[in-house]
C-alpha cells in the first residue's frame, strides 16, 4: 500500500470527539499515515496539541484563521510566537485573507495575517494559507514578505496565480473540489501543474468529495481525491501518491511514518 499525507484536516474539531480514533484507524487503513492539523485561534491550541500528542503521525500547525477574526487579540501574536518557540510545530496557520465573508474587516484580516507571515519567515516555516476570493491580495502579501514557503490550501484560483505562487515557493493543496466535475477550471489546474506543485487535503470535516457530499468529511477520504487528480493527470495513483507525499515531506520537513503500515 502506497502513502499517503492528508496536509490539512481539522482532526481537533469537534465533530471528531465522538469517534477521533476511529477516524484515525480508518484513515491508516486508507494509507494516510500523516496528517497536519492546522488551527483557527489561540483558544483551541492547547486542545489541538492534545489531540496530536494523543495519536502517531499527527502533526500541529498553530496560527489565527481570518474567519475566526472576532476571536482574535493582539496579545495573541506574542503567545503565537511563544508557542512555536516552545511547540516547535510543522507551519503556522492556519492563516490568511477571506474576502468571500460579507462585513469581515479587510484591515483587521490583514494585520493577523501579515504578523504571522512575519513569524513564519523569522523561524522559517512554511505558511499554511487560507485564500478564498482574495488570491492577488495573498501573493501580495508574501511578495512582502519573502522569502517564505507553504502552501495555499483548498486552492480555487486560475492557472496563472498557480504558476506565481509556485514561483514564490508556494504549493497547492487540494481536497473534495476537485472531485465535483462543475469545477473544470480547478480540474485544469489539476491536470496542468508540475506534480512538484501539489498536496492532497480533506480539510475534513469540511469540504467532502463529490461522493460524500453533505456529510462530514474525513482522511480516510483522500483516496478519491487522489484517483480524481491521477485520472485528470492521466497517470498511475500510485505515481501521484508517491510524488505527493514527498511534496508535503519536503515542505513540512515530516519524519518518517512512526510505525509501518
Amino acid at each position: 500500500m502506497f502513502e499517503l499525507i492528508d496536509t490539512h484536516c481539522h482532526l481537533d474539531a469537534g465533530e471528531f470527539d465522538g469517534d477521533r480514533a476511529a477516524v484515525i484507524e480508518r484513515a491508516r487503513a486508507a494509507g494516510v499515515t500523516r496528517q497536519i492539523v492546522p488551527a483557527i485561534q489561540a483558544d483551541h491550541w492547547p486542545a489541538l496539541k492534545a489531540v496530536c500528542t494523543g495519536a502517531p503521525g499527527l502533526f500541529p500547525a498553530y496560527g489565527l484563521h481570518p474567519m475566526w477574526l472576532a476571536k482574535h487579540r493582539e496579545p495573541h501574536i506574542a503567545e503565537l510566537r511563544e508557542w512555536i518557540e516552545r511547540e516547535r510545530p510543522v507551519a503556522v496557520g492556519e492563516c490568511g485573507l477571506d474576502y468571500f465573508v460579507e462585513g469581515l474587516d479587510r484591515t483587521g484580516q490583514s494585520h493577523y495575517f501579515e504578523q504571522q507571515l512575519r513569524l513564519a519567515r523569522d523561524f522559517e516555516l512554511p505558511v499554511i494559507v487560507h485564500a478564498r476570493r482574495a488570491l492577488d491580495e495573498v501573493l501580495a502579501a508574501l511578495r512582502r514578505f519573502a522569502p517564505l514557503r507553504g502552501v495555499v490550501h483548498s486552492f480555487s484560483g486560475s492557472l496563472q496565480q498557480a504558476e506565481r505562487l509556485w514561483e514564490q515557493g508556494f504549493l497547492l493543496g487540494l481536497g473534495g473540489p476537485v472531485t465535483y466535475e462543475r469545477a473544470q477550471r480547478l480540474r485544469r489546474v489539476a491536470s496542468q501543474v508540475p506534480i512538484e506543485c501539489l498536496l492532497l487535503e480533506t480539510d475534513a470535516p469540511d469540504q467532502p468529495d463529490a461522493g460524500h457530499r453533505g456529510q462530514r468529511n474525513e482522511p480516510a477520504r483522500i483516496l478519491h481525491v487522489l484517483d480524481t487528480i491521477a485520472e485528470l493527470r492521466g497517470i498511475d495513483r500510485a505515481e501521484l501518491a508517491a510524488a505527493t507525499t514527498a511534496n508535503a515531506e519536503r515542505l513540512f520537513k515530516l519524519p518518517r511514518p512512526p510505525v509501518p503500515l
